[in-house]
């Protein structure tokens, strides 16, 4: 009968661990497979990242370009026929960030901008930190409000 008391790995799928540095007679004493010299043998020894055996690493060969502007503020765009999509689902009077958050459609801490693919025509007030024209359009024809952040 088989039982937690009685188990065992299948034969053949482990093997003993190698013994390093336990005298000759094991076969690796010695230089215990580190070879003969050469930083490689030797404590403490740590290759630097990206270093290619002295050829000029990847890191260093191909060019630098462009920059990273610091002040660039990036938006989680929503288009309206998502919000349509959403004002089907319930009706709300308002659609603010804490509901498009709630509904999963940013993280708590972005920033969103209503573009203006798709049509609306539910007369709902809108908060976010941008909007495009015609977003803005779309939504006061629909008899909404687009309030910005």
């Amino acid at each position: 009968m088989l039982n937690l008391s009685n188990l065992s790995p299948a034969y053949g799928s482990t093997k003993n661990e190698k013994r390093i540095g336990r005298g000759e007679g094991s076969t690796r004493g010695g230089t215990s497979t580190r070879g003969h010299k050469g930083a490689k043998s030797r404590s403490g020894y740590k290759r630097k990242s990206g270093f290619e055996g002295g050829q000029m690493p990847l890191q260093r060969r191909v060019p630098k370009f462009g920059f990273t502007n610091i002040n660039r503020v990036e938006y989680k765009a929503i288009n309206l026929d998502v919000l349509a999509g959403l004002l089907e689902k319930n009706s709300a009077t308002t659609l603010d960030a804490a509901y498009f958050v709630a509904a999963g459609l940013v993280s708590k801490n972005a920033k969103i901008k209503v573009l203006g693919r798709g049509e609306i025509a539910t007369a709902v007030e809108v908060h976010a930190h941008a909007f495009s024209k015609s977003a803005v359009e779309a939504i006061e024809k629909a008899g909404g409000k687009a309030v910005t952040l």
